[in-house]
């Protein structure tokens, strides 16, 4: 393999976290050589030079947004949101009763399904909670997918991963072949560019951090990295929500596993 795609993997491991073995050029070639024809590159050879000569440059960014995974639905893996609605959110409110204030950030976002199923969960539980400031903070690292995001305008094969019918017509309204989400839902939930490997400063403090199906793409370096971030910006008595296949054990001891819940972790 050429020294182009080497120091490929090295930028993009140092610039997201993500990890991009040999046994996966295929991905690599997959996602690149169509935007190396898209700005008239020869091949993907002279489109990885590029980069390697100006690493900071916008096409180099652009590369690397092409190599995260932004693979997301509604209410995806409904567990976590059962939690929420369950234990995780009266214990909040019981928590937060004076301040009457709840902040999420929804870290790697990607194209918003995640976020927005947050806004509409806590739309259909405002009763619990009459006169709350809810504050849903939603980033990722690609500009792109964000723009995407916050059209709140998803196609059929979208909307039909994760939502029920009951809230398909609740919440969103048929625009051509496309569904859009109404507006209420859509204020709720503010969206902004973020690296997990960049610290948290400027974010503020949560009392929950959705940040699923992320740290399966890291190294043991870059996930003890961002644990130590978003464990810093945990208020407390908040708590942290990772995917299934994800877990805090021997990476942060800094973090417990929260008894009866599925992947939930409280600092210790």
């Amino acid at each position: 393999m050429t020294v182009a795609y080497e120091g490929f993997r090295k930028l993009v491991l140092d610039r997201s976290g993500l990890v991009l073995t040999a046994d996966k050029d295929y991905l690599l070639k997959s996602r690149l050589e169509p935007l190396a024809r898209k700005d008239g590159f020869l091949g993907l050879d002279q489109l990885l030079a590029k980069v390697g000569a100006e690493p900071s440059g916008a096409l180099a960014q652009r590369c690397i947004d092409a190599m995260a995974t932004h693979e997301s639905f509604f209410f995806r893996d409904t567990t976590p949101f059962d939690q929420l609605r369950d234990t995780l959110l009266p214990d909040l409110i019981a928590a937060r009763a004076q301040s009457r204030t709840l902040r999420i950030w929804s870290a790697a976002c990607s194209s918003g399904q995640e976020p927005y199923s947050l806004a509409m969960l806590l739309m259909e539980e405002q009763a619990r909670m009459p006169g709350w400031r809810i504050d849903i903070l939603a980033t990722d690292m690609s500009l792109p997918i964000l723009e995407r995001a916050r059209t709140g305008l998803y196609s059929d094969f979208e909307v039909r991963r994760g939502l029920s019918d009951a809230r398909l017509a609740r919440w969103f309204t048929r625009q051509g072949d496309q569904w859009l989400l109404s507006p209420q839902v859509r204020s709720m939930v503010r969206f902004a560019p973020h690296n997990l490997l960049a610290g948290t400063a400027g974010l503020g403090r949560f009392d929950l951090v959705f940040c699923r199906n992320v740290l399966i793409y890291f190294d043991r370096e870059h996930k003890r990295a961002a644990l130590g971030q978003m464990g810093q910006a945990l208020e407390p008595h908040g708590a942290l929500v990772l995917g299934s296949a994800e877990t805090v054990v021997g990476l942060d001891s800094a973090f417990a596993p929260v008894v009866g819940l599925r992947s939930v972790f409280r600092p210790g």
